[in-house]
């Protein structure tokens, strides 16, 4: 009961926050008629709570085997963060990194921050999936550290063709909430005021 809750509030919290109806473009060059930025929500005390929780659980009833999270800077930070600091005292407690855009041009150099060891199995986070290409990308950097990859888990799915990116390179896709779950809700919010 507890998690439909916390699910239904997180939720909540997106709508008020991050999720926005009218003529968008995204980052794959698609046209939509909603934008959802999750770090409006995933930044805030609260949705770092919820955040943390409710994606721990989806890893944990996965079954997913892992040591640490992570994905492409910045939409994965906030969510790797979260569920990083809710694992502490947990049955399983996950390690954050984060992959950058590109290598480090000073400095060690590197691609991926947060001491990952080459043979870690990973999940890779995501705020929203569109195309997969952010996911793909993280996930080309992390097989080439020497990283094994479970799966991917984010926040929201748009279903506009990531799921099957990833199941082609054979790596399954666990979403809290829907891009048309919440564009509903968001469009019925909207007529309701």
């Amino acid at each position: 009961m507890k998690q439909l809750y916390d699910r239904e509030r997180l939720k909540n919290l997106l709508l008020e926050r991050s999720v926005r109806l009218g003529d968008f473009t995204l980052s794959s060059g698609a046209a939509s008629p909603y934008y959802v930025d999750a770090r409006a929500t995933t930044m805030t005390a609260e949705g770092q709570k919820l955040t943390g929780k409710i994606v721990y659980d989806l890893i944990e009833t996965a079954g997913w085997d892992v040591s640490h999270i992570g994905g492409l800077t910045l939409g994965a930070d906030p969510v790797t963060y979260a569920i990083a600091h809710h694992s502490t005292g947990r049955a399983h407690a996950l390690d954050g990194f984060t992959v950058r855009k590109e290598t480090k041009g000073h400095g060690t150099g590197r691609r991926i921050e947060g001491g990952l060891p080459t043979d870690a199995r990973v999940v890779v986070v995501e705020d929203a999936v569109t195309s997969g290409a952010s996911a793909v990308e993280a996930i080309n950097v992390l097989r080439k550290h020497g990283a094994s990859i479970a799966g991917v888990v984010c926040l929201v799915d748009r279903e506009e063709g990531g799921r099957a990116k990833l199941d082609e390179i054979g790596l399954p896709l666990l979403a809290v909430f829907t891009g048309p779950e919440l564009l509903a809700a968001a469009k019925e919010a909207a007529g309701a005021s």
